[in-house]
């Protein structure tokens, strides 16, 4: 089996908010625009992101599955998380908590989006000498880039 592409899908009963939120904070493109479906892109080089929003309540999604987003975190890396901490500022958007070093070498911000999902934007940080000894013992070097 050849896997072609993978996106997450935010379910939303608020379409045009979560789609402005994504768009404004992380600099996606709007690429489809409906009623129940937005497809968003964003294109660095040659890595293409895609995001999609489903409208909650629309008939495909099955009932039970009609909720509040629970259990998920939605993560994306960039080069400056303190960039988009600042933009986020501006925007005057729900921050959870602004950023931090994180033991694993992660500068990492949570924001939650018109949804209630918790959005994690980090970047590349130095990870704490015990986690970058650990990851050594494994055989893996501490993650310096996007």
């Amino acid at each position: 089996m050849a896997m072609r592409r993978s996106f997450p899908t935010v379910l939303s009963d608020r379409l045009p908010e979560t789609r402005d939120f994504y768009v404004a904070l992380l600099g996606f493109e709007v690429a489809f625009d409906s009623d129940w479906y937005v497809a968003l892109t964003r294109t660095d080089g040659d890595e293409v992101h895609e995001l999609a929003i489903w409208a909650v309540g629309h008939e495909l999604v099955p009932p039970p599955y009609r909720a509040d987003p629970a259990g998920v975190i939605l993560t994306f890396l960039v080069d400056d998380v303190d960039s988009v901490h600042a933009e986020a500022r501006r925007l005057r958007l729900p921050l959870v908590a602004p950023p931090r070093d994180l033991f694993h070498g992660r500068r990492q911000m949570l924001v939650t989006d018109p949804n209630g999902m918790l959005v994690e934007i980090s970047s590349p940080s130095t990870p704490s000498p015990a986690f970058a000894a650990e990851l050594g013992r494994r055989g893996r070097a501490p993650e310096t880039t996007g």
